[in-house]
Parts: C-alpha cells; sequence; structure tokens
C-alpha cells in the first residue's frame, strides 16, 4: 500500500514539474532574457553612477513580466498556426497542454503584476511604454499584421525594439535621443534576424498560409532584403559613436559584429548552402547580444 502512495505522489510530482515547465516555456524565457538585456544597457546607459537596486530589479521584473505575457498571449493567438509548423507544433497551447483559457488568465496575471510594479516602484512612463509594447507585439502584430502583410515583422518589430527604451525612462522618467537610437539599432536588426528564419522555416509558413516575405515574393527577394537591411544596420550601428554617445571599444566590436553579420547576410545571397539561413539566424542573435554588452563595457570603460 505504501509502494501505491509513493508512486501516486511521485506522478503528482512529476505532473506538477510538467506543468510549470508549461507554464515557462509558454513565457519565451530565451526572447525575455534578451529584450531584458537589452534593457539593462538602456537602464546603465541612461546613468553616469550605479543604478539604484530599486529601479534595477523593480524594472526589470516589470518589463520582464509584461513581455512574458505578450509571450503568452502569441501562444493563444498563434495556436493553429503553430500547430502546423515543425518548429512550433509542440508549443504547450498549440499541444493541448494548456489551454488557452488558463493561458490567457495567466497572461493577465502577468500584465497586472508587471504593470503595478512598474508604477509603484519606477514611474507611470515606464509603465504605460511597455503596456503599449505589450498591446504593439501581442495585439497589433500577433492578431493583425502577421496575418495581414508580408512586411509584418518591419512593421509590428517596434513593438520588440522598446526594451533599450524601457530601461532609459526607468532610470530618468523621460525619452531620450541616445534611448531612441538603442530602440533603431534592434529595430532595423529584426528584419534580417527574422528573414533569416522565416527563409529557413519557408514551407512551413506557406502550409500555415503566414505571408512571410519568402511565401509572398519568392527566396532570392528575401535574401536580397536581408542583405540590404545588414548593411543599414551597419551604418545605423555607427551611429553612437559618431555622435559621441560611445567610444573606441563601441566602434571596435559593433564593427567586428556588423562585418560578421555583413558576411553572413552575402553568403546567404550569393553561396548559400542548406544550413547558411539558419547560421544568419544563430549569428543575429548572437551579435545582438554581444553589441549590447558591448554597449555596456564601452560605458563603463570609456577611451
Amino acid at each position: 500500500m505504501s509502494k501505491v502512495v509513493a508512486a501516486g505522489q511521485q506522478n503528482k510530482q512529476f505532473n506538477l514539474w510538467s506543468t510549470c515547465q508549461d507554464y515557462y516555456e509558454l513565457t519565451k524565457p530565451k526572447v525575455v532574457l534578451l529584450l531584458l538585456l537589452t534593457a539593462l544597457v538602456g537602464m546603465c546607459l541612461a546613468s553616469d553612477t550605479w543604478i539604484s537596486w530599486q529601479i534595477l530589479i523593480a524594472g526589470l521584473t516589470g518589463i520582464g513580466f509584461l513581455s512574458s505575457a505578450a509571450a503568452v498571449v502569441n501562444h493563444v493567438v498563434d495556436r493553429k498556426i503553430d500547430s502546423k509548423m515543425a518548429r512550433t507544433f509542440n508549443r504547450p497551447v498549440a499541444k493541448g497542454k494548456v489551454t488557452p483559457q488558463k493561458a490567457l488568465i495567466f497572461a493577465a496575471v502577468l500584465t497586472v503584476v508587471g504593470y503595478v510594479i512598474l508604477e509603484l516602484w519606477v514611474n507611470r512612463l515606464t509603465a504605460v511604454l511597455t503596456l503599449a509594447g505589450l498591446l504593439g507585439y501581442a495585439v497589433v502584430y500577433t492578431m493583425y499584421l502577421k496575418r495581414a502583410t508580408p512586411q509584418n515583422i518591419v512593421i509590428g518589430g517596434l513593438a520588440g525594439a522598446i526594451p533599450p527604451l524601457l530601461g532609459w525612462t526607468a532610470v530618468t522618467g523621460e525619452i531620450h535621443a541616445h534611448a531612441l537610437l538603442l530602440v533603431l539599432i534592434v529595430f532595423t536588426w529584426t528584419p534580417p534576424h527574422f528573414w533569416a528564419l522565416a527563409i529557413h522555416r519557408e514551407k512551413d509558413y506557406a502550409k500555415a498560409q503566414v505571408p512571410m516575405l519568402p511565401v509572398t515574393h519568392g527566396i532570392e527577394f528575401t535574401k536580397t532584403s536581408i542583405l540590404l537591411y545588414t548593411v543599414l544596420l551597419c551604418v545605423v550601428c555607427l551611429l553612437p559613436y559618431l555622435i559621441g554617445m560611445t567610444g573606441l571599444i563601441y566602434l571596435i566590436g559593433s564593427t567586428l559584429l556588423n562585418a560578421g553579420f555583413l558576411y553572413y547576410a552575402w553568403k546567404l545571397k550569393f553561396t548559400a548552402t542548406e544550413q547558411t539561413a539558419m547560421q544568419t539566424f544563430k549569428f543575429s542573435i548572437i551579435h545582438l547580444m554581444v553589441l549590447f554588452v558591448v554597449l555596456l563595457v564601452d560605458h563603463y570603460v570609456r577611451f
């Protein structure tokens, strides 16, 4: 009898752990962590002194909760699309492991808690802008743009580009041109990043009837667009140094990173193999992550 009871308890523990994993996956933690890195850099660049622990912890927590809520809504809205694609068919809502109703309740809790944290312990401007970012991604992009136009990721990319601004406003309580320049970097980075993945998954998007650029305009056109956007990104990434916002460390680091991205974009256009699109996508993530780390290092070790 005791063995049966023990087995039942183990099964309950396993089910609880599995459920927690499903809800954790709904938040797209890897994406949110990258967003929080850009928000953290925005915080640090907004001040010449160390950031207070209250602003740092409350700001990143609130931004993280609202970003996670947007990801959960994305899972719910895109569940039918996700079920048709090899990359996403096993997501919790698409697979039926979490019901849409429970996922939306989870998103609502994350939204309310995240907004209250930002409102009470950071400032209203950051709270409102973060909520606007959630609505931009979860409603404007996911519900409308993604299904309406091949320029979905260009227009909707603004929602995913605002975390550096949120970090900046969390510290200063105001919008600054330097913060908007950080947003511009992420905004320009987003299309070549996502279109590389779209090329790799073009058949999936076609099957799900999502009008991504490779589906509507062809793979070659998309490759050209990636190359041109990467050139534009290289130019935009020079601006922080040219206006005196950053120093030599950033100039060297960003130049090397941009050269790497340009190499992959060029290879994708002219000498691509079956793996080049995915390699470009993976490098783009490294590019943005390291670029913002370089911004951080440059800020504290300026010469």
